[in-house]
């Protein structure tokens, strides 16, 4: 029997649904700060706990453990899992396995100017990137970059406070009301997204699901279609294995006039997974078999041209 824990649930209902049906004789245990989640009513049980930056935070979610006999934990939510790495060792002395990356890693695709010269520093396309908006301009006025491009966050997540800009005057606004921004150049291109499953075992990519999205909402894919181009699995292959992630990670990526650039990482299930998961990559199973000590095999197979459309739903909570 494995029993799972899913922490920062919010509203990943499918995630829970999916680790259900593929644990039918362990328990899939969900938390949240909020009781107004509506994935936790998916889970066999939930626990609301508080804001991950309380500082008991850890020392709850380890009691949660015990009493759940937990074998493995996943956070849903970019600034946890940096939080859930940094303190594996305490997870590891009571057995339980961290169904991620490393805290380098994790830090790494937090922060999305280190991720950009981490990749131009190892020979990957990516969207040009600036801290320094005085930089940014004096590439403009030299024609190496051109308006429109993003200011966000380089932390950020969700797509919050991302604005898609077209003068100087926009820029000087933004820098002006909000630290910690940075000016990403805006590619042209096909948006893309890659789920990825590398074993915690062997650390080996053991599964790869690729999707041209059509719409996006908040940040999220909300329509998509699967495709496959086997160049592309293995620019995704050479670049998780260079970079060292592990288990399941999410990748932006942009088809720009026939050349690949990585955008973005998000060491977790992403919100376009379940996409992957009804074209029959099953990645909750990849987790279940590594965490009875099974190493997984390699698997890519699924049919290209498969739509997905989100739709809403709704759960009722009564106090």
């Amino acid at each position: 029997m494995t029993n799972v824990l899913i922490t920062s649930a919010g509203t990943r209902n499918k995630i829970i649904q999916y680790f259900k049906e593929n644990n039918k004789d362990g328990k899939t245990i969900a938390t949240d700060m909020s009781e107004l989640a509506p994935a936790l009513y998916e889970a066999d049980e939930y626990y609301i706990v508080p804001r991950i930056t309380d500082p008991n935070y850890i020392d709850i979610i380890l009691d949660i453990c015990k009493k759940e006999n937990i074998d493995g934990i996943l956070s849903l939510i970019d600034p946890e899992l940096s939080l859930l790495a940094k303190n594996e060792d305490r997870f590891k002395e009571i057995g339980i396995t961290i169904i991620g990356s490393s805290y380098e890693c994790c830090e790494l695709a937090l922060d999305k100017m280190n991720m950009f010269n981490w990749l131009k520093n190892n020979g990957y396309n990516s969207a040009k990137s600036y801290l320094d908006k005085n930089e940014f301009y004096t590439d403009l006025d030299k024609g190496n970059i051109s308006f429109p491009v993003f200011v966000k966050p380089y932390d950020g997540s969700a797509s919050l406070l991302i604005n898609k800009v077209d003068s100087k005057k926009q820029v000087d606004l933004l820098f002006e009301d909000h630290d910690g921004l940075m000016i990403q150049e805006f590619l042209n291109g096909q948006e893309i997204g890659a789920d990825v499953y590398i074993d915690l075992i062997s650390g080996e990519v053991v599964s790869i699901f690729t999707k041209k999205k059509i719409l996006m909402r908040a940040g999220e894919t909300d329509k998509s279609v699967s495709f496959k181009d086997e160049r592309l699995f293995e620019l995704i292959e050479k670049f998780v294995k260079e970079a060292g992630f592990r288990g399941q990670i999410d990748i932006d990526i942009f088809d720009v006039d026939g050349e690949y650039y990585i955008s973005e990482v998000n060491p977790r299930f992403g919100g376009g997974y379940p996409h992957a998961y009804e074209c029959g990559v099953n990645n909750m199973k990849l987790i279940l078999n590594n965490l009875g000590g099974i190493n997984n095999e390699k698997n890519t197979s699924y049919d290209d041209g498969v739509y997905m459309m989100k739709y809403n739903e709704i759960a009722i909570y009564k106090d």
